[in-house]
């Protein structure tokens, strides 16, 4: 898909006007028009700006077959469920952050004992 259809598709997705995402990204709604229908490309800053408006790589933007991903994708599988615990009710919650406490004070311990 070609880069302007892919900012459309966004775009559009987010509920968003041409004129919204121009204000979004610094720009007007014609040069937003103009990228979608690919009469002109957007410089590195512009999609650098776009990739954050909608929170996605540039690598999805700019290259055919690359994965949607976010923008601030987290480094691990622990950074990636930590928000998600906010769903848990307050038991679960002190449940897990003593399970936690539990697995930090048995990995300290252990570099504790190793260094020696």
């Amino acid at each position: 898909m070609p880069l302007g259809e892919r900012i459309k598709v966004l775009r559009v997705e987010a509920g968003w006007s041409q004129a919204e995402l121009a204000e979004r990204v610094g720009g007007d709604g014609r040069q937003i028009s103009r990228y979608e229908n690919g009469r002109i490309t957007p410089s590195l800053e512009a999609l650098a700006r776009i990739a954050e408006a909608f929170n996605t790589s540039l690598d999805y933007l700019v290259f055919d077959n690359q994965p949607r991903r976010p923008l601030d994708a987290p480094t691990n599988l622990l950074e990636a469920r930590v928000p998600e615990a906010a769903e848990l009710g307050d038991d679960d919650q002190r449940a897990l952050l003593d399970h936690l406490d539990a697995l930090l004070t048995r990995t300290r311990l252990r570099a504790i004992t190793t260094e020696k």
